[in-house]
Order: structure tokens, then sequence, then C-alpha cells
């Protein structure tokens, strides 16, 4: 059954996460610099940055969903190749884990940190402050579709949120394999949608 998108993203109900929106994962410092040049190469933080400020602008609240590391490691996953790839070189530089720039958070903001897992919503505080404020729908952005943002969207799901998904505001690597993931997997699991139709519904405008 088609979805209302204006009803499933309506204010009161509805949050917008960012997902790993930092200078070690998008922005110079990047240790995939593939993601970070896909970043860059489709606009994803600007685009971002458009949704969040016409999300506030409708009341609805802006969720940072950031992952750091401990100095020593302690806590963190080392099960996957993922892990050690991303622990080289993370020797954290000052801001390393700071949100980009494009992006950063304002006062009313919350910003969520991990430490652990491969997605945000794993034994986080992440399911239980949405669920205290009355979320029923995730507008998720961020990076990446091979990871991170693919993990939220099933996590998600199988909490019984909708997930609403923004494709312009999304990357991930490489572009054929983002087109394949959205067409075979993300389509059937979630509401796939661009900036401007979000922008113009929570504007007012549509």
């Amino acid at each position: 059954m088609p979805l209302d998108l204006a009803a499933l993203v309506a204010p009161g109900h509805t949050a917008v996460l960012t997902v790993e929106l930092q200078n070690g994962v998008v922005g110079n410092a990047a240790t995939m610099p593939a993601l970070a040049e896909a970043v860059a190469a489709g606009g994803t933080l600007e685009c971002i940055a458009e949704v969040l400020r016409a999300a506030r602008q409708a009341g609805i609240p802006v969720i940072h969903c950031t992952v750091e590391a401990r100095r020593d490691g302690f806590g963190g996953n080392r099960n996957a190749r993922l892990f050690a790839r991303s622990r080289k070189g993370t020797s954290p530089r000052p801001g390393f884990y700071d949100l980009h720039p494009t992006i950063g958070a304002e006062p009313e903001d919350v910003v969520l940190r991990r430490v652990h897992g491969l997605s945000p919503m794993t034994s986080t505080s992440l399911d239980a402050v949405l669920r205290n404020e009355g979320i029923t729908t995730i507008v998720a952005t961020g990076v990446s579709i091979n990871v991170a943002v693919l993990g939220l969207a099933f996590e998600g799901v199988n909490r019984g949120y909708q997930v609403v998904l923004p494709r312009d505001a999304t990357a991930g690597v490489d572009e054929q394999y983002v087109d394949a993931v959205y067409a075979n997997t993300l389509s059937l699991i979630a509401t796939v949608t661009t900036t401007a139709e979000l922008i113009d519904l929570w504007s007012g405008s549509a």
C-alpha cells in the first residue's frame, strides 16, 4: 500500500538522524578516502545540511549518531576487518571525531556517541531515546549505504519504525553498488525520497 509521505514525516513523530558525518569519516582526515570522495562528488553534505535546516525549522529533532574509539581501544570491536582498518592512523588528531563543519550541531540537537559496533542502534541508547519522545519515523542521512546506514535501516524496521531515506543525503562506495542496494534492498524496506521533497513538505509548500 502506498504511504502518504507528508503524514509519514510529519513533525511530532519524526526525527532526522545523521550517521557518522565526522571529520575522520567524511572529511580530509578520512580513514577511507573513497567514501569521502563519494560524499564530496555527490554533494551529500550540502544536501544533509539543507535537510537539517528544514527539520529544525519545522520543529523536528535532529540526532547525530557518531562513532568514536578510545585511545586504548577498550570496548571496541575486533571481529571484522573493517574495525582493524578503521583503527589505522586514528590516533586521534584534534577534531578527528568532530562533526564535519558543513553539518555541525546546533544547541538543540542531540549527539549520541558509540564506541562499538557497525551501526547506531544496536545496544545503544538510540532506540530508547526515540521511543521516549514518541518517534515512529526515522529519516536517516549520512554514511554509508555499505554498512552503517544499511544496518540502521534494518534495525529501525525490526524495531517497528518507519524508515525514510532521502537518497541524495546518503552515500556509499561504489556508485553501482549503491544503486543496486537501493533498487534491490532499501526500496523494499524503507521509503526512498529526496532532499527537495522533504524540504517542500516541511516548509509547507507541497
